[in-house]
């Protein structure tokens, strides 16, 4: 073959090959773009209300430790259940949202993570209240660390670090939205006779039993990554 050929054709195949890196590239862009905006939304605003209900307990304390009778001792006791519960079950969770799915058993957390949050407003004694932050503590576990692991499976591990560094963006806005909201629901909420500080945690406790039927439209499977 003639030099000048060989160049020729040499040179179509660099820019064949330039065409398809970039044509590749674009999509690879899209779909980045396009799972960002479908997850990351949802994921945000739930650790919103999962961290605002670790901080929810020290607003209702205001007015709850003396209606309760709670010391110091037992309010810092209180505090602390919480996370022994979150520490027992937060890698047998993620183990089973592997092995469960996402949608499934990200629901799941939801809908018990939301129902023991609303009945933390409805105890009488600080024993009572000891067995519903132990359990939330265990309801909640999987959540962020069933997030981070979610994530690894549909983005690269460039792309894994600004996806969690969006959805840790919850914590600010968490203190900047959610202490203001407390201490309006605290100070105006007494309806029915029921104190503040119940109607606190009850109205914050909520939500997550509310979002429990987004992981089906929000959460593609990994199944479906396959697929496509």
């Amino acid at each position: 073959m003639p030099l000048q050929t060989q160049l020729d054709v040499t040179a179509g195949s660099e820019t064949a090959g330039t065409v398809v890196s970039n044509g590749g590239s674009s999509i690879e862009r899209r779909t980045i773009r396009k799972l960002q905006i479908r997850l990351l939304p949802f994921l945000f605003l739930l650790y919103v209300v999962a961290f605002l209900d670790r901080i929810n307990i020290g607003f209702a304390a205001l007015t709850m430790n003396k209606e309760l009778a709670i010391t110091s001792e037992q309010f810092g006791l209180l505090v602390g259940i919480f996370f022994f519960g979150y520490f027992l079950f937060e890698v047998p969770s993620n183990l089973l949202l592997h092995k469960i799915g996402a949608r499934i058993w990200i629901t799941r957390i939801l809908i018990t993570w939301g129902i023991l949050a609303t009945l933390t407003g409805f105890v009488h004694t600080v024993h009572q209240l000891y067995v519903v932050r132990f359990l939330l503590g265990l309801a909640e576990a999987g959540y962020f660390p069933g997030i981070v692991l979610y994530l690894t499976y549909w983005f690269r591990q460039r792309e894994q670090a600004q996806a969690v560094a969006l959805f840790l963006t919850g914590l600010p806005v968490t203190s900047i939205v959610g202490a203001p909201l407390s201490g309006l629901i605290l100070d105006h909420a007494h309806w029915l006779g029921v104190s503040g500080w119940r109607w606190l945690l009850i109205l914050q406790g909520c939500p997550p039993s509310f979002a429990a039927c987004l992981p089906i439209s929000c959460c593609p499977t990994v199944q479906q990554k396959q697929r496509s």
